[in-house]
């Protein structure tokens, strides 16, 4: 039994096709096949169904294939601890990171970081959170950076800061004349919210509990942007909550609440183990330094909402 057959028989399993498979592993199908059969003869199991199209593992298969993904896993991660003590931060990093977030927090650290670790490259996609988490569990991305809280025994979370959530009215609004609002004073309010999916959606109604039609029953809007909804609300159509990161200074329309104020906890995650452990330091250093002291150090209420 070799790590090449194991990687042979998870890349059946994800294309459904010999064929595409041995593409995908560069190598020729007969090569592939054989290859395939000589594990099943070693370990004296039918891994897949041959006559189905796509190929599908048998019940005994899918449990091999299951905890060959297991040791591959194990396997990259050996070799990416083997690179670090070789190189330090040097590699290619693969990070996903919520849409509510990227437009906001990337700008404030990025740039340093990048100019600090010349030898690291960082591939970032933005994602919803449950694709982020299928996407660590797979290994397709090597770090997540979202709304907590995230509790998986599979997964490790480094809480990044609590960033508090502000109210965003439009102009002339009666609230605007007090300098913090409280909860009681939303609870009638018209809000703009996002689309169905976002994290911040669900955080957003756990505080006010309110639809998402800033009061008009005949629309029906989805967005994923808070600028959207923020420009919504300039036009003079509801209000809406949003992430004081989303804030500029010049920005005016919009209020604290009373202590304790409403928050979405920023947390990193990655799968357990994970071993480059120099570079995952670095880049929480990085993130916290960039973010106001206050997000890190004053007492908030965390909103208990997942996307």
């Amino acid at each position: 039994m070799t790590l090449q057959q194991l990687q042979y028989i998870v890349s059946v399993d994800d294309t459904g096709q010999f064929s595409k498979a041995a593409l995908h592993c560069y190598v020729t199908q007969p090569t592939l096949t054989t290859m395939v059969r000589k594990l099943e003869d070693e370990l004296g199991v039918t891994i897949f169904q041959r006559k189905s199209q796509p190929a599908r593992p048998t019940a005994e298969g899918a449990e091999l294939i299951a905890q060959a993904r297991v040791v591959l896993r194990e396997a990259a991660q050996m070799r990416s601890l083997v690179k670090e003590l070789h190189t330090g931060t040097a590699g290619l990093y693969r990070i996903g990171i919520i849409p509510t977030l990227a437009p906001y927090l990337l700008p404030l650290f990025l740039a340093r970081f990048a100019d600090a670790h010349p030898h690291v490259k960082l591939a970032i996609d933005e994602r919803k959170t449950s694709r982020i988490l299928k996407a660590l569990r797979s290994g397709q991305l090597d770090i997540g950076i979202l709304a907590g809280p995230v509790e998986a025994d599979d997964l490790e979370t480094i809480t990044l800061f609590h960033e508090p959530f502000l109210a965003y009215f439009p102009h002339g609004h009666v609230l605007l004349k007090n300098k913090r609002i409280a909860r009681k004073d939303l609870r009638k309010a018209p809000l703009w919210v996002l689309s169905e999916g976002h994290c911040l959606r669900d955080q957003v109604l756990s505080v006010c509990q309110h639809p998402s039609s800033a009061g008009h029953d005949n629309i029906f809007y989805s967005t994923g942007s808070i600028e959207t909804l923020k420009r919504m609300v300039s036009s003079g159509s509801g209000l809406t909550l949003v992430p004081e990161l989303s804030v500029n200074d010049d920005e005016k329309n919009v209020r604290r609440f009373t202590t304790p104020e409403p928050v979405r906890e920023v947390v990193l995650v990655v799968r357990k183990p994970f071993v480059r452990r120099k570079l995952l330091d670095a880049l929480v250093a990085a993130i916290k330094a960039s973010v106001p002291r206050r997000f890190r150090t004053l007492e908030k209420e965390v909103v208990p909402v997942m996307e």
